[in-house]
């Protein structure tokens, strides 16, 4: 019997809960991202490595757990409602994974588990391969198919992110999804980086998210795992061309991100460093209801509001803050900072970091239009 909760009905849709399981705690309600909570602390020690073995198989698959340090394991867990698709941060000792033929055979949900090591190396046996796989690269599983998983390092904590995704969702052809297991992804460049940078920060913090923007995360998930195995397969024509274009805006967002101090960052700069026109530039963010400089003018401002509050910068001049987020005119910030938060930059950063930080002053969703 599972005596740690995670198997209890559905909770409330909203509201509190008095009677979490041990072990087990519930975030949900009409402003937050669904999630699940274990925390082995929770429970007795002669509990903590049967119940959390069990939440391990239902959110991954039935696996056998080995641990030389069950007696007192500790481990924590959070599972994030994705819709069909789910991420798992962890935190555990040692431990010994092994999916067997047996299990197998009782039950298979037929999904792809990612694996991105924060802290610690995986190693993977599967039958005479073996492979090791550190903060630089992309762990996948298939539970299709026998693996013996080692994670953790002597008696140090592992930390990573688990991803689970059925396989029938991936718009890649079923012989390249069952390659897909024997492949080595990097998460250093190209979409597998843009994959963990998405895991990285969905692990760090999800108070922004709300419970409807759980599909939309697993949809953006998918896009990213679909176009990064094809990608490594060399099979990028077998994507259907939303999955291109979705992809691609990611590239271009991330791009956008990591050069928003240059002021000469414009729509033609960023098309022909992504090798497309600029009006194929324009029509992929008017798909999401945005526009280029809409978009880069907005995260600009966003990046230059929290600086103004931040107590660490208080002596920092309010043009030195301009000009890093790409506004080398201050008369120029000045003024898209009134047009946008209705307050002038001096005067939002006299009021402190508690008034305007808890205002609710931000940009509409689509930015300001160019």
């Amino acid at each position: 019997m599972c005596i740690c909760g995670w198997c209890t009905p559905a909770l409330p849709s909203s509201g509190s809960y008095q009677g979490a399981p041990q072990g087990f705690a519930g975030r949900w309600g009409g402003d937050m991202l669904m999630e699940k909570v274990f925390r082995s602390e929770d429970l007795s020690p002669a509990d903590r490595f049967d119940c959390w073995r069990e939440l391990v198989g239902q959110t991954h698959a039935p696996l056998e757990l080995r641990s030389d340090y069950r007696a007192d394991f500790r481990a924590s867990q959070r599972v994030l409602d994705l819709g069909a698709v789910s991420v798992w941060p962890t935190t555990f000792q040692p431990v010994c994974f092994r999916r067997t033929p047996r299990l197998i055979r009782q039950s298979d949900p037929e999904g792809l588990h990612i694996s991105l090591p924060l802290s610690g190396a995986l190693r993977a046996v599967r039958g005479e391969e073996e492979a090791v796989y550190g903060p630089d690269s992309l762990c996948v599983i298939d539970t299709s198919r026998p693996v013996d998983v080692y994670g953790g390092d002597d008696a140090s904590l592992h930390t990573g992110v688990g991803l689970e995704v059925p396989k029938a969702l991936l718009p890649v052809p079923r012989n390249q999804v069952d390659q897909a297991a024997r492949l080595r992804l990097s998460a250093q460049d190209g979409f597998g980086s843009l994959l963990a940078q998405l895991l990285t920060q969905l692990a760090r913090d999800t108070d922004s998210y709300q419970p409807t923007d759980g599909p939309r995360l697993g949809t953006v998930v998918v896009d990213l795992l679909s176009a990064l195995i094809a990608h490594a397969l060399d099979s990028d024509n077998s994507l259907p061309p939303e999955t291109h274009r979705q992809t691609l805006f990611l590239r271009v967002r991330a791009f956008v991100q990591g050069h928003l101090h240059d002021p000469q960052l414009t729509p033609p700069a960023i098309a022909a460093v992504h090798h497309i026109s600029t009006s194929y530039l324009h029509r992929l963010f008017q798909e999401h209801g945005l526009t280029v400089s809409g978009w880069i003018r907005r995260q600009r401002l966003e990046h230059a509001r929290r600086d103004l509050v931040d107590p660490a910068l208080r002596g920092t001049a309010i043009h030195v803050i301009a000009s890093r987020w790409g506004f080398p005119r201050a008369a120029d910030f000045s003024r898209a900072f009134r047009n946008a938060y209705g307050i002038p930059p001096k005067d939002y950063r006299r009021h402190g970091s508690a008034s305007a930080g808890s205002s609710g002053h931000s940009l509409p969703v689509g930015g300001t239009r160019a």
